[in-house]
């Protein structure tokens, strides 16, 4: 396996396996996957934006991630900033790289792909601050949240609602750069 920086172009070039695994990772309904194949290929001309890929050695995409400077008038921003006070917006949104998506195909997960991805695409940000979110979990059995703590990530908010989904998502965020490997 081999991580590769990709440009807007790369990651429109691959948008059926970027969609693919997306899917396989986050077990959404194809019909969802179509909305999102339209957001994700919008989300290539963001201001900042960075990716990476993990590709296998025949070229296969076993995972990615990607961000962009995050802005008013962009929907998951909008969605955050209205949820938090106003320090909080002045601290984690001024400056703010957003983590839009990183994923690894089910198969491939539990051998650090994740943390490689999320550490490549962080040192790759520009920006004082970054946000994600991820859907509420077991912080000790899951994953994901095990590596977002693992680099640093805090609290932002808790048990927040995106409209459309019934899920309950956490926001966390942390500083830029980042400065060491996470341990």
């Amino acid at each position: 396996m081999r991580l590769v920086p990709w440009t807007p172009d790369d990651l429109a070039r691959r948008l059926d396996d970027v969609v693919a695994v997306y899917g396989e990772a986050m077990g959404y309904r194809a019909e969802l996957l179509e909305a999102r194949r339209g957001y994700i290929a919008t989300h290539v001309r963001r201001p900042g934006f960075r990716a990476v890929a993990t590709l296998t050695t025949d070229g296969h995409l076993a995972g990615f991630g990607y961000g962009y400077r995050s802005a008013r008038g962009q929907w998951w921003h909008d969605q955050v900033r209205n949820a938090l006070s106003r320090e909080a917006r002045k601290t984690w949104l001024t400056d703010c790289f957003e983590v839009v998506e990183l994923h690894v195909r089910p198969p491939a997960q539990g051998h650090g792909l994740g943390a490689r991805q999320l550490g490549a695409l962080l040192s790759m940000a520009e920006g004082g601050t970054t946000l994600l979110s991820t859907p509420e979990a077991d912080e000790r059995t899951s994953r994901a949240w095990r590596l977002y703590r693992r680099f640093g990530f805090v609290d932002v908010l808790r048990d927040f609602r995106f409209p459309g989904d019934e899920r309950a998502f956490a926001v966390l965020g942390r500083d830029l750069p980042l400065t060491l490997p996470p341990g």
